[in-house]
């Protein structure tokens, strides 16, 4: 066992120091820009779904009200959140690409100067 650790040791440690503190950040960075164009995925969905209900009338003995209006907006943001969940629709792989080429420019940038 102790052959053992003493072979793979230094390969773990080199591979500790290769996968530095900017490696590091740029994940963090990906996976923020990934939450935030899946968010707004969501939203952009939830405001599709409210648009193409909006003429739908639920009046009757069990519908319609205050109510029903906040649970309604509450549902679409459900929808919006699953759609964009599942990746169907293809929003957030835009918005992220576009996120990270505006993230690399300004890093770019900020190098140069």
């Amino acid at each position: 066992m102790e052959m053992l650790s003493q072979t793979y040791m230094p390969m773990v440690a080199t591979a500790a120091a290769d996968f530095s503190a900017e490696n590091l950040k740029h994940a963090q960075n990906q996976e923020e820009a990934k939450a935030a164009a899946q968010d707004f995925e969501a939203f952009f969905l939830t405001r599709m779904c409210e648009s193409m209900f909006e003429g739908i009338s639920t009046e009757g003995a069990f519908g319609g009200g205050h109510a029903e209006k906040i649970y309604r907006s509450m549902l679409f943001n459900e929808y919006g959140k699953i759609m964009a969940k599942s990746g169907t629709v293809g929003i957030a792989d835009n918005v992220m690409n576009a996120i990270l080429q505006m993230q690399e420019a300004q890093s770019t940038t900020t190098e140069e100067a």
